[in-house]
């Protein structure tokens, strides 16, 4: 159904309250359509005129006032054969914001967050008919003003309820980044202060207790369950001065090449390290140390845990197909070629894999998981 509109009713042009101006421009600065002006005369102060036939009666200028001398009363409706209100269908708009730009009205065309796309505020809307003038796709058309007020209170309400959940969200990962932060910290403590080569450690009552101090609540250990499984095990290895027989039965071993021998001994290890665990199975004196220090949770306690490793881990490569990008990074960074690109997939050759775990900390978009055995 096409829309057919009669000759516009002229609304009446705001009117400026000459004790209350402060003549300080601040309305001529805000009328886009530069029918305000600052005038003086012999007789007369400079002041504010505004052009009747310029002005479009948006409203804009009475909102910058900052005496609030311009006042603008209630917006007339123009007589519409659909409707007296302005409202962008989201089917044909195209998202070019031409609307938004030419839009006299400061606050009357607003662009979602969730969609995209610009839609009307009526309350704020003067119907001056530049956005409709200009729109590409003739999505802007005339209403019912009860129909353009629920629809924008449907979108609005949409907008307010899409940014609740961002803040909840950012507020999720300021608690997750204080939690952590609040785990590095006790486990530096806690590795620093132990020389045994494997230990169990329930710390539970202080993670909760530094918790509590930091975000001043009570936090509920299934609240947390989630990070502590996400947290990834850190891994140290030296080799035994004392113990090392210079062989090098490790260097042949190393998938990345990072062992060098030093005749006749010892053995160093470079940073280039992945930990895999295969020099330490392939040494015959044990004289490289592996450990591994990590987070879990047992019986709805939390526990530290240093253990040795003795020999490669075996698991499994998983990549997520959903979530990755085909960026390719994991590809390069594999010590043993174990991964390759195809078709926009990770292909895994789990028969070559080490399970070092490097694809799964490298991906920036967490969509590789090493499932251990």
């Amino acid at each position: 159904m096409k829309t057919t509109l009669s000759e516009p009713i002229r609304e009446p042009i705001p009117t400026i309250n000459p004790k209350l101006c402060l003549n300080c421009g601040a309305c001529v600065a805000a009328c886009k359509t530069g029918a305000i002006e600052l005038v003086a005369s012999g007789k007369e102060e400079i002041h504010p005129v505004i052009d009747e036939e310029k002005c479009v009666r948006c409203g804009y200028c009475a909102r910058a006032c900052p005496s609030e001398a311009i006042k603008y009363g209630e917006i007339l409706p123009r007589a519409v054969a659909t409707g007296k209100a302005l409202v962008i269908d989201p089917k044909q708009c195209i998202g070019c914001m031409t609307c938004t730009r030419v839009c006299p009205s400061k606050g009357a065309i607003k662009v979602g967050k969730v969609s995209k796309l610009p839609y009307i505020d009526p309350a704020y809307c003067a119907r001056c008919e530049k956005c409709m003038d200009v729109c590409p796709s003739t999505a802007i058309k005339y209403t019912t003003r009860t129909t353009a007020s629920r629809k924008f209170n449907r979108i609005h309400t949409m907008e307010i309820a899409s940014e609740v959940l961002e803040k909840e969200t950012e507020r999720l990962a300021e608690a997750a980044s204080k939690i952590n932060s609040i785990l590095e910290n006790i486990a530096n403590d806690i590795s620093t202060s132990h020389d045994e080569k494997s230990f169990e450690i329930d710390v539970t009552d202080r993670i909760m207790d530094e918790i509590k101090e930091i975000m001043a609540k009570d936090v509920e250990i299934d609240e947390i369950v989630d990070i502590i499984e996400k947290t990834k095990a850190k891994r140290s290895i030296i080799s035994l001065e004392e113990k090392c027989i210079g062989c090098g039965a490790c260097v042949d071993e190393c998938p990345v090449n990072c062992i060098e021998l030093e005749m006749p001994a010892p053995i160093t290890i470079g940073e280039e390290c992945v930990y895999c665990g295969k020099c330490v199975q392939a040494c015959p004196v044990e004289a490289i140390s592996l450990k591994e220090e990590f987070f879990t949770t047992k019986d709805d306690r939390i526990l530290f845990i240093r253990r040795e490793i003795k020999g490669p881990r075996t698991g499994e490569v998983i990549p997520d197909e959903m979530i990755c990008q085909a960026c390719g990074i994991c590809v390069n960074r594999c010590p043993v070629n174990a991964l390759n690109l195809k078709d926009d997939k990770i292909i895994v050759d789990q028969g070559a894999c080490i399970s070092c775990g490097e694809c799964e900390s490298i991906c920036p978009v967490n969509a590789i998981k090493l499932k251990i055995n």
